[in-house]
């Protein structure tokens, strides 16, 4: 808890710094679930603010969900608000499903999830996108699930699909199980029980970690990809920053995370047997090469990508996700869709891009990418 206080405090630092800066280089313009984000998640890093458009901006943004991108989150919203005077963007991160919900209860004008609406979640969009419209799916942000460890005197740790479905699915309870120490020749595995943390609350991340495995482990992990976690034993955190918590402070534990809360924890993160040449490690490098090979299945304005969790590819890390920001394509509430349109320009271009991979994310696609930005300029 003392090192987390301190991260917090020297993130706070930092951001003043930054938007200090920022506001003196441009005319334009907590990590606290009922504030607006303002902290770096660890990295300090925010881009200039000098050529970001405020352009239809105004007042107040409420926006809440996916916590996978929280951090993103924090850097843009940062920057955006140090270039735009008068503008305020207030994104909660809970999870993907309460994000959801709140936006299909018109509470917010966009939601962050990091899987594609469902075709119920749809329908009832079309109740509060009003004159014919409906929720779209903006991949906005992807990444590397990190699958991080706290194991004393193992410094290194490769586990395949397999492997990580009967850790998380209580098959496999003892760090020195023979399934593990075969793909860890090298290393000394201690005789210690397995402390397999999971999201409490309905999350996309689980979601996703749900698909790979479904798609790569399906005889041990048996399981409908859904955002309720659905495997008996392990323990609950609520958020993607409580479970990286757990995993920080407790010996012998395995949780599943976006890079970016391993890398502002400093928490060691597993190699994935993929079936290439090498493990392959979670980077957003190696991230990208996976989500480079995705698949627009979406149709009309809906830009929901395809991901292929079963590569083999060398570098190519399989266990990611993308990120949505769930918008109207029309109707949209008039009193916020200036910022709206203005915000996600920002994230969506090269600028907003850019930062991501210093915080652990993956940008999106350049192809994939300019059909969102396409997409954002014509919300209604």
């Amino acid at each position: 808890m003392k090192l987390q206080r301190k991260n917090r405090l020297r993130a706070t630092a930092l951001g003043v710094i930054a938007v200090s800066s920022a506001l003196a280089l441009t005319a334009c313009g907590s990590d606290d679930n009922d504030k607006g984000s303002s902290s770096t998640g660890g990295t300090g890093k925010t881009s200039a603010a000098s050529n970001i458009k405020c352009d239809g901006a105004k007042g107040q943004l409420l926006a809440s969900g996916s916590s996978a991108q929280k951090n993103a989150m924090d850097l843009w919203v940062k920057n955006y608000m140090a270039a735009c005077k008068g503008v305020e963007i207030n994104y909660k991160a809970s999870s993907s499903g309460e994000g959801i919900i709140a936006f299909n209860q018109s509470q917010v004008g966009f939601a962050g999830s990091d899987s594609a609406l469902k075709p119920e979640e749809v329908t009832n969009s079309k109740k509060i996108c009003t004159g014919g419209g409906q929720g779209i799916n903006l991949p906005m942000v992807g990444g590397p699930i990190a699958i991080g460890y706290h194991l004393e005197g193992v410094d290194s740790l490769v586990l395949d699909a397999p492997t990580i479905a009967k850790i998380f699915n209580s098959k496999i309870k003892n760090w020195n199980d023979e399934a593990i120490a075969k793909l860890n020749p090298s290393a000394k595995l201690p005789d210690k029980a397995i402390q397999a943390f999971h999201r409490s609350q309905d999350s996309g991340t689980t979601q996703n970690l749900g698909k790979y495995l479904g798609a790569t482990a399906k005889a041990d992990w048996p399981y409908p990809a859904e955002k309720k976690w659905p495997a008996p034993g392990g323990q609950a955190a609520a958020g993607s920053s409580d479970v990286a918590a757990q995993v920080k402070q407790t010996d012998g534990a395995i949780g599943y995370f976006e890079l970016s809360y391993a890398t502002a924890q400093s928490i060691k993160t597993v190699d994935l047997n993929t079936g290439a040449a090498a493990p392959v490690k979670a980077t957003p490098e190696n991230a990208s090469k996976a989500i480079a090979a995705a698949k627009i299945k979406g149709t009309g304005k809906d830009l929901a990508l395809g991901l292929d969790y079963t590569t083999k590819a060398d570098g190519a890390y399989p266990l990611v996700l993308v990120t949505y920001e769930i918008a109207c394509d029309k109707g949209n509430k008039a009193d916020t869709l200036g910022t709206v349109k203005s915000f996600l320009t920002y994230t969506a271009g090269d600028e907003g891009q850019k930062i991501l991979s210093d915080a652990g994310y993956a940008p999106i696609p350049a192809e994939i990418n300019a059909k969102v930005r396409e997409t954002v300029a014509g919300l209604q």
